[in-house]
């Protein structure tokens, strides 16, 4: 065997050092974020959730339903979004504490929210409509100073040539082999999954191109390909993807989707119950549907909303909480109000969300959650003691000083090594935030 120079050795370290950095410069905005808006919107906002004398449907209603696509494309002719305003959308998400939008491009019903040359089924050639939202919304986001990111769905219902076989709800043998196709509501016996990848991979490549810098392609995989991710990888072409991806926009991030290695994981409406090694971002819904659905009031009120945020953020990551607009093109009243309170508590508190890395305590601490920043801990008090000082162990140093994000004059708390102490009043009975600095 060939012995290894050093001087070989010491460039695959600097290449491969390299290559880290740009990763790390890519997701740096990503990891300082930590907080973003999702939006579901298309066709499945008309019915708003019934169908057939049921309300509990969202964005999943064609499949729900089982309905045929030459019923479900008659919805095109009700969408009239003539109340939206993507300023109004933008300084909602800002207000809110938001760094970055992620709005669907295209959901599983293959409806596509912008004005794609590939296909007449959109916003603009099916609809009364006859505007593309996205431009206006892509210019409005970044005009607020926000990033904005576009959602696409790998599978899709309606053309024709995305085989029923790989789509949601197949049956599937446990050596792997499909026994009976998904849900599909255009299906076609020869459909050819080649001529349905270029298709997907053409209107990729007019999200990259027609809208400005793209923060984050977020693909779904929607339970389709039988949940392999190496399959649909394999399937869809999965590299050719990314690699078209990353020459025409090579800041843009990826999500964990595609079946391939990625730039961030997504866990869906839970929260993990320790720190991943890498990058992610939990999405979870205001209510109960992704969609909108008139029937839904099963809100999330701000109190949960900022202790997920502070939870999630202890762990290191981001997180993604959806909106579902109505077909004229509104944010529901509720989840306007919930965000308007959460953003109040961002604009004393935002330092201690964003920009931080995860908590430097082992153990999560009984009276809340911690994030941390240079050399500054954030305590996010959820329970505020009663005895008038916080029990503080396990600092990484010393703490050098001690005080409430909410006093404007950052008046020191009298510490000692291992208690705080404390007013007797919570300053937010939500979550109070104490900074340490460390010596």
């Amino acid at each position: 065997m060939k012995r290894i120079s050093s001087f070989a050795i010491l460039i695959v370290m600097m290449f491969a050092s390299r290559i880290a950095h740009a990763e790390d410069d890519r997701l740096k905005w990503f990891n300082d974020a930590r907080y973003g808006m999702f939006i579901h919107w298309g066709l499945y906002a008309v019915p708003a959730g019934e169908w057939q004398g049921k309300t509990n449907f969202g964005e999943w209603i064609q499949l729900q339903g089982k309905i045929p696509c030459p019923t479900y494309d008659a919805f095109a002719k009700e969408f009239n979004p003539t109340k939206f305003d993507a300023k109004q959308w933008a300084e909602t998400a800002k207000d809110a504490g938001m760094k970055y939008v992620v709005i669907t491009a295209k959901h599983h019903d293959g409806f596509s929210m912008y004005d794609t040359k590939k296909s007449e089924f959109d916003i603009v050639d099916a609809t009364p409509y006859k505007r593309d939202p996205m431009k206006e919304l892509a210019e409005a986001v970044r005009a607020e100073g926000l990033v904005f990111c576009f959602y696409y769905s790998i599978p899709d219902w309606h053309h024709p040539d995305f085989p029923a076989k790989y789509s949601q709800r197949a049956k599937v043998d446990p050596d792997g082999t499909i026994t009976a196709p998904g849900f599909h509501g255009n299906p076609k016996d020869d459909a050819d999954i080649e001529k349905y990848n270029a298709f997907m991979k053409e209107q990729v490549r007019e999200l990259l191109t027609n809208y400005g810098p793209i923060g984050i392609l977020w693909f779904d995989g929607g339970g389709s390909f039988a949940k392999d991710d190496p399959l649909r990888a394999k399937l869809i072409h999965a590299q050719d993807m990314l690699d078209m991806i990353r020459e025409l926009q090579p800041n843009c991030l990826v999500n964990n989707r595609l079946g391939l290695p990625a730039d961030y994981g997504t866990p869906e409406e839970k929260i993990p119950g320790e720190a991943p090694k890498t990058s992610f971002e939990v999405c979870m819904t205001l209510n109960k549907h992704w969609g909108y659905n008139k029937a839904d009031d099963n809100w999330k009120q701000p109190k949960e909303v900022i202790q997920n945020l502070a939870d999630i953020a202890s762990k290191g990551g981001n997180y993604l909480l959806n909106v579902g607009p109505t077909a004229e093109g509104l944010f529901p009243d509720e989840s306007v109000k919930i965000l308007g309170e959460v953003g109040r508590w961002m604009k004393t508190n935002g330092e201690a969300i964003y920009g931080t890395t995860a908590s430097p305590f082992a153990m999560v601490p009984a009276w809340g959650r911690a994030t941390k920043k240079a050399k500054t801990v954030y305590l996010h008090v959820f329970d505020w003691p009663t005895e008038g000082a916080l029990v503080v162990s396990g600092l990484p140093s010393a703490a050098k000083k001690a005080y409430l994000l909410s006093d404007p004059d950052r008046k020191p708390l009298i510490h000692d090594h291992h208690k705080i102490a404390l007013p007797a009043q919570a300053p937010d009975p939500i979550d109070s935030v104490i900074a340490v600095e460390l010596e």
